[in-house]
């Protein structure tokens, strides 16, 4: 599983750091979260295949958030996808992209699933699930949360001890099915262990909220925006946004493991401000740059 940040920046961008979004790989998908301006090229510059994208998740329809899903969609067409791209989005997504697609003129080849998002859990399977839950911003904006399933993984040690060999009984085994071996069943709970799935949560441009506190509980990651640093916390708030430092008091009050900081004000030419006020308050935290890679 890998994180790849591909636009750090609020409204305006700047020459280092591109409009929002950041792509999720976890098996064969791959989850862009929020679709900047420019998204396409920088997915290509991280070295990324731009089929490798199959759900966009749009927090909300504020230009920094969407403007590069034209692009991204007419790319797709003319690369031979063949994949149904899945867009969920909050209410009116389906007919904002309506008309996006009546202001420009290119073929739709694309087979594209629009899923208009409220609250609760919005795609589930076996390998993980997302939830969505609404955030307080100038316009419907929602915050997501992907996570991954636990694994049962074997116990080396124990399965070495008994003699089993590797194959279709150790699937069993990890199935959470009990075995039969030299006449003897052996249960799963004697050879087996639950590796807990790991949770993300994004938090888009917001104020601080009680959604914010219950979507990011027990997170490994928390993406949180914090557009300015505390000292502009009037600013922040006029604008309905948050600063760095009441993104890492969410992050302690929700018994987050690690907070990366995103969604930059132009005003600041570094970062280290920002990361600083963050850590005044919870010291795991760091500020994301573009084509930063995280592996969890």
């Amino acid at each position: 599983m890998q994180l790849t940040f591909l636009g750090t920046a609020a409204m305006v961008p700047t020459k280092e750091r591109n409009h929002s979004g950041f792509l999720l790989e976890f098996g064969t998908d791959g989850l862009l979260f929020d679709c900047g301006e420019g998204i396409q090229r920088q997915i290509k510059t991280a070295g990324i295949k731009l089929t490798r994208v199959t759900k966009i998740l749009i927090s909300h329809w504020h230009g920094d958030h969407v403007l590069g899903l034209p692009g991204l969609i007419q790319t797709l067409g003319a690369s031979e996808y063949n994949k149904t791209l899945e867009i969920y989005g909050p209410i009116g997504t389906k007919e904002r992209m309506k008309n996006m697609f009546k202001a420009f003129v290119f073929d739709r080849r694309t087979d594209i699933k629009i899923q208009e998002v409220k609250e609760g859990t919005i795609l589930e399977n076996n390998k993980f699930s997302l939830q969505a839950t609404e955030l307080d911003h100038k316009i419907k904006t929602l915050g997501f949360c992907f996570t991954e399933k636990d694994k049962r993984r074997i116990d080396v040690k124990a399965v070495k001890k008994l003699g089993i060999p590797e194959g279709p009984l150790l699937g069993k085994l990890q199935e959470n099915k009990p075995i039969t071996f030299k006449g003897k069943k052996i249960n799963p709970k004697d050879t087996t262990y639950l590796e807990k799935g790991k949770k993300i949560t994004y938090i888009a441009d917001t104020l601080p909220c009680n959604n914010s506190y219950k979507l990011a509980k027990d997170s490994d990651v928390l993406i949180c925006e914090s557009t300015y640093t505390s000292k502009l916390s009037n600013k922040a708030e006029e604008y309905y946004h948050m600063t760095a430092k009441q993104a890492a008091l969410i992050a302690n009050k929700a018994d987050v493991k690690k907070l990366i900081l995103t969604h930059f004000s132009n005003r600041y030419h570094s970062t280290q401000e920002l990361e600083e006020d963050a850590r005044n308050v919870f010291d795991n935290s760091f500020a994301a740059y573009d084509f930063m890679k995280v592996k969890l």
